[in-house]
C-alpha cells in the first residue's frame, strides 16, 4: 500500500446558482494578463449544452485522456513514436474558434468622434490582432440556454441517450438545465502530464496539485490535446502553457482557493483525501461501468489502522491525517457515496467530485410530494412513498444523462446517490411538518442505504455548514517553499509561473 495525500474539491450541483462569481474571482487573480484573456481556469457551463471550449468532450476529435486496448492503457493522442512524428503538427489541437477570440472595445471612439447626429459607439476589436471583429461567441455564450434545443442538441452526452430520453427532455413542460462548474481535476493519472514531450508538467508530491514548469515548457501544446477536460491553455503572448494551480499559494498559508472562497451558493468543499497510488493502474483498466467503483476503491479510509500506518510510513504528517479524517470531500465521496467524478471514462482519475443535482428531479415530482405533505394520512401509503424512487427515471433531468456525465454510463451509481438525497430531503420535510419521522419515512431511509443519524449529518453539511466545515485545510511547511524559491541552482529562483520573483540569495 502506497498511501499518499491529495487536496481535492467537491461541487454540490444542487446549490449552484450559475452566478459565475467563482470564474471572475479566478480571472481577476490568475488570468488577467496579456495572452491569458481567453483562459477560464474556472468556468461554469449550462447543461445540456456544448460546454467551453465547444464540445470539449468529443475525444474522437480532440483525442484527450486514455484508452484501453491490448490489455494496457495508452494515450488517445499518440504513442511515443507517433508523438515524435507529429510534434510539429497536431490536428487534435483546439483552435481559437473553439474558445473565442479575445476582444475589447475601442473606447476612444466615444471621446474622439466628431460632432454629429448619431450616437458614437465603441466597436469591438481583437486583442490578438487589434483589428475590428464581429463577435460570434464567448466563454459562456449559451449561458442559461443550454436546456434549449438549439444548444442541447450539440451536447455529446445527448447523442448516447435512448430516443425516449431525448423526447422526455424535449417536452416543453420538462425543459430543464443545471449548472456545471469546472476547474482542472488535478488527476491521479493526468493525460496532460503524459502527453508533454518536454516533461514540463509535474504533480506535487505533498498535495497532488498538477503544475506546469514554464521554464521547461517549449510550447508543443500536446498537453492541451492530452487533457480531455481542456483545462490546459496556451498563452499566445508568452508561448507557454498555463492551467489551474488550485491556488496553492493560498493553500500554503491556510486560505482556501479563490473560487471556493467567493462561491455565493457555497457549493464548494475543499479537503484532503488519502489514496493508494499502487491501485491506480488497475483502477484505470476496468470496464467503463466499473470505473466509479474502482475509482472509489483507490480512496482510502483515514480511520483504518493499516492506512494510518502506511500514511505515517510515507511521511504524511499528523495534521494532514487529521484533516483527511475531517474532510468533507471524503464524507461525500467515500463515506456517503453521494459524489461522483466527471467523465471517469477518460481514465485520468479526476480528483474533483460532483454531487448530482436533485432539484430538477424533485420538481417534476413536487405535486406528489405536496400531496403527501398536506394529507399524510389521507390516501398516502408506504407504497406511494417508494413510487417516488421508481419515478426518478421519469424526472426532468434524466438519470441516463447524469450517468453519461458523471458515471461513465453507470446508471446505478447515479440512481443510488439520488435515492439517498431524495430520502434525506423527504425525511427532513417530514420532521419539519410533523415534528418526527413516521415509520414509512424511516423505511425509505433504510431502502436508500442510510439512517437518521447519517441523514442529519448529510443535511447539516449540505445546508448548514460553517466555513471551517467546508474547508478543512492542513498546515503546509511554508519554509520548504521559501527554500525552493531561493535555491542557488535556479540562480534567480522564480516562483513557479514567474508571477513573483524572489530575491537572490544575499539581497
Amino acid at each position: 500500500m502506497n498511501v499518499r495525500a491529495h487536496m481535492s474539491m467537491l461541487f454540490h450541483l444542487d446549490k449552484c446558482i450559475g452566478c459565475h462569481t467563482c470564474s471572475i474571482a479566478c480571472k481577476n487573480l490568475w488570468t488577467d494578463r496579456r495572452g491569458a484573456e481567453y483562459m477560464w481556469w474556472n468556468n461554469v457551463e449550462t447543461r445540456p449544452g456544448a460546454g467551453y471550449p465547444t464540445q470539449w468532450e468529443d475525444q474522437a476529435h480532440y483525442h484527450g485522456g486514455w484508452r484501453t486496448d491490448k490489455g494496457g492503457l495508452h494515450l488517445r493522442l499518440h504513442s511515443r513514436p507517433g508523438g515524435l512524428l507529429k510534434i510539429f503538427y497536431n490536428p487534435s489541437l483546439p483552435s481559437l474558434d473553439d474558445y473565442y477570440e479575445p476582444f475589447t472595445f475601442r473606447y476612444q471612439d466615444l471621446f474622439n468622434a466628431p460632432p454629429g447626429d448619431d450616437q458614437p459607439t465603441a466597436i469591438p476589436i481583437s486583442m490578438v490582432t487589434g483589428d475590428p471583429i464581429d463577435i460570434q461567441t464567448g466563454p459562456n455564450w449559451d449561458d442559461d440556454l443550454g436546456g434549449s434545443n438549439i444548444y442541447a442538441k450539440n451536447d455529446l452526452n445527448m447523442a448516447a441517450m435512448p430516443e425516449y430520453v431525448g423526447q422526455q427532455m424535449a417536452e416543453l413542460k420538462r425543459v430543464v438545465f443545471n449548472y456545471l462548474p469546472r476547474i482542472c481535476n488535478h488527476c491521479l493519472n493526468p493525460g496532460c502530464l503524459a502527453a508533454c514531450p518536454a516533461g514540463a508538467i509535474y504533480k506535487r508530491a505533498e498535495d497532488g496539485v498538477v503544475l506546469v514548469n514554464e521554464n521547461k515548457c517549449r510550447a508543443w501544446r500536446m498537453c492541451v490535446s492530452g487533457c480531455p477536460y481542456k483545462k490546459v491553455y496556451y498563452n499566445w503572448s508568452t508561448g507557454k502553457s498555463e492551467k489551474c494551480i488550485l491556488c496553492f499559494p493560498r493553500l500554503e498559508v491556510g486560505q482556501t482557493t479563490a473560487c471556493s472562497h467567493s462561491c455565493v451558493g457555497r457549493i464548494r468543499y475543499v479537503g484532503v483525501l488519502l489514496y493508494d497510488a499502487d491501485r491506480i493502474p488497475g483502477a484505470c483498466l476496468v470496464h467503463d461501468l466499473e470505473l466509479v467503483a474502482a475509482h472509489n476503491s483507490v480512496i482510502l479510509d483515514p480511520f483504518d489502522p493499516e492506512v494510518l500506518a502506511g500514511a505515517r510510513a510515507n511521511g504524511i504528517e499528523e495534521n494532514w491525517i487529521s484533516a483527511a479524517q475531517k474532510s468533507p470531500v471524503y464524507k461525500f465521496t467515500k463515506q456517503w457515496g453521494l459524489a461522483l467524478p466527471l467523465h471517469p471514462e477518460f481514465r485520468t482519475m479526476p480528483m474533483m467530485f460532483y454531487v448530482p443535482p436533485l432539484s430538477p428531479v424533485v420538481s417534476f415530482m413536487a405535486e406528489d410530494l405536496y400531496k403527501l405533505d398536506v394529507a399524510p394520512h389521507a390516501g398516502s401509503s408506504q407504497e406511494h412513498y417508494f413510487e417516488l424512487f421508481d419515478r426518478l427515471d421519469a424526472a426532468r433531468m434524466p438519470v441516463e444523462y447524469l450517468a453519461s456525465l458523471l458515471a461513465a454510463g453507470n446508471v446505478a451509481s447515479v440512481r443510488a446517490a439520488l435515492r439517498k438525497l431524495l430520502a434525506v430531503r423527504t425525511y427532513k420535510r417530514r420532521i419539519a411538518l410533523e415534528g418526527a419521522a413516521q415509520q414509512q419515512t424511516l423505511d425509505m431511509l433504510s431502502s436508500a442505504g442510510t439512517n437518521p443519524e447519517e441523514a442529519e449529518a448529510i443535511y447539516r453539511l449540505t445546508a448548514l455548514p460553517t466555513a471551517d466545515e467546508r474547508f478543512v485545510l492542513p498546515k503546509y511547511h511554508r519554509e520548504r517553499s521559501v527554500e525552493a524559491w531561493t535555491d542557488p541552482m535556479t540562480r534567480r529562483g522564480e516562483m513557479g509561473f514567474g508571477y513573483v520573483q524572489a530575491p537572490r540569495r544575499g539581497e
